[in-house]
């Protein structure tokens, strides 16, 4: 397993390309520079001069009321409260709403080499884009030897040990209608403080392993419907050989979790042996994971009416 959840950057140039952003000002080199925070500032603050707990590493947004205030100063003040933001050396900077871009702005971004864009996005929404995609760019990650499937709407992780059958059971369950998201090695990304978004490298992306047979391209087999880039982890399933002897879990009434990145996942353990239809346990086990989150336990009802029954 690849722990790897440092710091991860992404290129202006993805964001521009994302955003079809309108480039005002672009130092040489500019496509290349690395944004690493998923923070933004919208710095009117700063334009009035005050600077304490400031963080150059964010993005800056100047929308209708900074650009209001900055009517209101002479163009020498404008240059010189440019001089003091920009000074900080901040990735780049933004203007929403297809606001004129104040000359005074683009004489100091070319002193520090600060890249200028427009969007005529509202500020508040592009903001919200512009954090939720880089949320996801710059996401904590690890990867994890598996499957992920789409089941039902349920993101479904299988894990287990090499040869334990969840390709094959993945390819069953495309077989029956559902989507494969990634075989063998899968990306697990924290979106949020409660998600979990799973995906496969690009390069082995919607190509699965089957022993016996090798390499099969998914979506060309089975059609475009049958494969899907990403997918929210909803349940895992650790898949494991029978083990004579050892007590499985029969009721079903205490839900397992496994740590993911901080995030506590829903799981369960499927014993493996001959005679087990395993797509079919597994869309099930998707089905009653879904049941769960909308407030129904089948194992709490019948416990209640065991119960009822007893004492009456």
């Amino acid at each position: 397993m690849d722990t790897n959840v440092g710091n991860y950057s992404i290129k202006l140039k993805e964001i521009v390309n994302e955003f079809s952003l309108e480039v005002i000002y672009g130092p040489d080199g500019y496509e290349n520079m690395e944004l690493r925070s998923t923070d933004i500032n919208r710095p009117g603050l700063q334009l009035s001069g005050f600077f304490d707990q400031f963080d150059n590493t964010r993005t800056g947004v100047i929308g209708r009321v900074e650009t209001r205030f900055l009517n209101t100063l002479s163009a020498e003040e404008r240059t010189a409260r440019f001089d003091a933001l920009l000074s900080k050396h901040i990735p780049l900077l933004v203007f929403t709403r297809n606001l004129d871009v104040f000359p005074e702005v683009v004489e100091v971004a070319k002193k520090y080499n600060t890249p200028i864009f427009r969007t005529p996005a509202i500020t508040s929404n592009f903001m919200a884009a512009l954090i939720s995609y880089l949320n996801v760019q710059l996401a904590p990650r690890i990867t994890r030897h598996g499957v992920l499937v789409e089941v039902y709407g349920e993101g479904v992780l299988l894990l287990g040990e090499s040869g334990i059958g969840k390709s094959e059971t993945a390819i069953e369950l495309v077989k029956r209608g559902h989507r494969l998201i990634a075989d063998d090695a899968v990306e697990l990304k924290k979106v949020s403080s409660k998600s979990i978004v799973g995906s496969a490298p690009e390069i082995i992306r919607h190509f699965i392993e089957l022993r016996g047979i090798g390499v099969v391209d998914v979506r060309r087999i089975f059609g475009m419907g049958s494969v899907k880039l990403t997918e929210k982890i909803d349940l895992v399933i650790n898949l494991e050989l029978w083990k004579d002897g050892k007590q499985y879990d029969r009721f079903g009434a205490e839900t397992q979790y496994m740590d993911i990145l901080g995030i506590n996942i829903p799981c369960l353990t499927v014993p493996v042996k001959p005679g087990r239809n395993l797509a079919v346990i597994i869309e099930v086990a998707a089905m009653n994971n879904r049941h769960k989150k909308m407030g129904y336990n089948a194992a709490e009802e019948l416990s209640a009416r065991i119960s009822d029954n007893f004492y009456d």
